[in-house]
């Protein structure tokens, strides 16, 4: 009897832990294409949602590096139609807890932005607080 209540016992944490897993993936999957909408539509309410207040953008080109916080960035969008051929991607997700990384793709058809978020899970929906990025000329 001890056995079998115990085995159930792990049954059930694992389901849940899955669950648990699950609904913080779909989480982070959510903010991170809320950025995606709103950067390629040029909605900076999408894009200023997905990110934290303190977010900051560090990017290294041409021999500059910047660091952008977030009103400087989002001040340089502008609302557009959704380009054809731009595809976005999300490569990697890794998370523990509150906090995540992960590495996403914006293909255009003339550049490929590679960008590394980290993210912070704050009152239920997860921010991003940090982006660093990289654009490849095609």
């Amino acid at each position: 009897m001890k056995k079998a209540t115990i085995t159930i016992a792990l049954i059930c944490l694992a389901i849940f832990g899955v669950n648990a897993q699950t609904t913080e993936r779909q989480g982070i999957e959510t903010t991170i294409n809320t950025y995606f909408d709103g950067w390629m539509t040029g909605d900076t309410s999408k894009v200023g949602k997905a990110m934290h207040a303190s977010c900051h953008l560090k990017v290294y080109r041409d021999g500059v590096f910047r660091n952008v916080d977030r009103t400087q960035y989002l001040s340089g969008f502008k609302p557009h139609a959704k380009e054809n051929g731009v595809e976005a991607r999300i490569k990697l997700i890794d998370f523990q807890g509150n906090i995540a990384n992960a590495k996403t793709e914006i293909e255009t058809p003339k550049f490929l932005f590679v960008d590394y978020f980290n993210l912070i899970k704050i009152n239920d929906w997860w921010f991003i607080v940090d982006k660093v990025s990289t654009r490849i000329d095609k």
